[in-house]
């Protein structure tokens, strides 16, 4: 009798940029670690080459991006852009923060796979992660 072991589900939680407000994102990754994943949280002012790096050498599934600075146009697709030449455009990367309705498309154009505004529930991120996650 064999048994197969399911390999958790590793997601970085990152804050891009001089946005010095983690709460939401220590929420997020208690939440994570609390429904059985893998969390690595990199801390706050982080850039998107540190981030990209971080990912690749963690092995993550996804990233979950955090900003309320207003910079999330700029931060992440350039998070997607450092991800896709170093070829690791197989990450899920989604974001969160204080993000205007009408930058969301944008965003997903981008590459963002989905962008959670404040009211969002920490079951949406984690059925979101687990519904979006390819096995290895």
């Amino acid at each position: 009798m064999t048994t197969q072991v399911q390999q958790k589900i590793r997601v970085l939680i990152a804050k891009p940029g001089l946005d010095g407000h983690d709460r939401g994102a220590k929420v997020i990754a208690r939440a994570f670690r609390d429904a059985g994943m893998e969390v690595i949280y990199t801390g706050l002012r982080q850039t998107p080459e540190m981030i990209a790096s971080a990912a690749i050498q963690e092995d993550v599934d996804a990233i979950g991006l955090s900003c309320l600075s207003g910079a999330h146009m700029y931060l992440f697709p350039k998070v997607i852009e450092l991800l896709r030449e170093r070829g690791a455009d197989d990450i899920v990367v989604f974001g969160g923060g204080t993000i205007p309705d009408e930058d969301i498309p944008k965003l997903k154009a981008a590459g963002i796979a989905q962008v959670f505004t404040p009211g969002a529930t920490t079951g949406e991120a984690i059925e979101f992660v687990k519904s979006n996650i390819r096995s290895k």
